[in-house]
């Protein structure tokens, strides 16, 4: 399990998008044609809020024993691979600046079809089409950093219902805009 780290909000930083796309191009180089896609999501793929200076990346595999194929390679870039980590059919990895040991990027892998593919979209989408409903989460992200300033853990638990309902609400929100 990765240890917690001191949680640190900034505000949105439009350089993040960039620095998704050259890590995007590094996970390619890793993980070769078993790779469909890669997407940015979490708070720093959502302008506006401020977020954790933490790269959220969401490769999409044709299968997940493709990744797994390829743990070795992804590792050579830094990466430390922590399988599951909690969520069947997940592959989770992160990256840290080996001088600071302060965590760069955060990937959550999935196979094609996964529903958490749909769910991790749809969040980051509604946040995105609905400025209200992004302040209330930066809103929210604040309190839970106030009160474990020291733990990103805790602070993942304490904002976790918050999500858990928006969530939900961004599910019918792009079923409905699917239509």
């Amino acid at each position: 399990m990765p240890p917690p780290f001191r949680v640190e909000l900034e505000p949105h930083h439009p350089a993040w998008a960039e620095q998704a796309e050259c890590e995007t191009a590094r996970l390619y180089q890793a993980f070769g044609p078993a790779l469909k896609a890669v997407h940015h999501i979490g708070s720093t793929a959502i302008p506006g809020i401020a977020a954790k200076p933490v790269l959220d990346l969401m490769p999409v595999a044709g299968d997940l024993s493709n990744l797994d194929d390829h743990r070795a390679a992804i590792e050579t870039l830094g990466y430390e691979w922590w399988g599951e980590y909690g969520l069947p059919g997940r592959r989770y990895l992160t990256l840290s600046d080996p001088a600071t040991g302060h965590r760069l990027v955060q990937v959550h892998a999935y196979a094609e079809g996964s529903p958490e593919i749909t769910r991790h979209l749809a969040f980051r989408d509604y946040l995105r089409a609905n400025p209200a409903i992004a302040a209330a989460y930066d809103a929210e992200k604040a309190r839970c950093r106030a009160a474990h300033p020291d733990d990103s853990h805790a602070y993942g638990d304490c904002k976790s219902n918050w999500v858990q309902t928006i969530e939900a609400d961004a599910l019918n929100w792009a079923a409905a805009s699917s239509d």
